[in-house]
């Protein structure tokens, strides 16, 4: 009998004090969840979403905060592997209720809020939608529909130079999350969904 994992959807209530409150900085980016930030050996490469330094003289770093419909590993306290998942409504509620909080903003590094307001801020935001019209900017495709985009801009001398010398590879954000549901299905379909959603870019251009 083949094995199955457990996949659970991650959702926010727009009443509470639940969504993302803050977006790191991070070496390996993932998502995190219940406020403890994924570790290295708790995802692979093909987890990993990085940035781009788009105008260096502006310093400006683009990619993706989050990518629908990806599965994301963890691991439980019995050491076992599980995937976590944002659906395109919920990141669309994350990030009404992120710049709706003015957190634009909260920004650390490595998930350490002792490295906050550092002189780096939000200056652009985009879900994609292609129902709208809305498309990822070239060499961001890779990713459906409710996706969340952006760009940042580094005026902190120090984290500049680290984002230039690779320390920082991309973004991971942090929050509170609830559970819609979980569902056990087998592995290897999950390993196809992540190879469908990372393939997207050779799919859709």
């Amino acid at each position: 009998m083949e094995d199955k994992t457990e996949l659970i959807e991650l959702i926010i209530d727009e009443e509470d004090e639940s969504g993302v409150d803050y977006v790191a900085l991070v070496d390996y980016p993932a998502i995190m969840s219940n406020w403890q930030a994924f570790q290295k050996h708790e995802f692979e490469d093909k987890y990993k979403t990085a940035f781009k330094i788009q105008d260096e003289d502006k310093r400006i770093v683009s990619g993706y905060f989050m990518k629908a419909d990806l599965p994301i590993i963890r691991l439980n306290d019995q050491n076992e592997k599980y995937y976590v998942v944002f659906r395109k409504p919920t990141i669309e509620k994350i990030v009404n209720k992120f710049f709706k909080n003015n957190y634009n903003s909260n920004i650390n590094l490595m998930h350490d809020i002792d490295y906050k307001n550092n002189g780096v801020y939000v200056i652009e935001s985009l879900i994609i939608d292609s129902k709208r019209g809305i498309k990822a900017p070239n060499g961001f495709e890779n990713a459906p529909d409710g996706s969340w985009w952006g760009s940042m801009r580094v005026e902190n001398d120090e984290v500049w130079q680290m984002v230039k010398d690779g320390t920082f590879k991309g973004f991971s954000v942090e929050g509170i999350f609830g559970e819609a549901k979980a569902t056990k299905y087998p592995t290897t379909l999950i390993s196809k969904i992540i190879s469908v959603v990372k393939k997207y870019k050779e799919k859709h251009l």
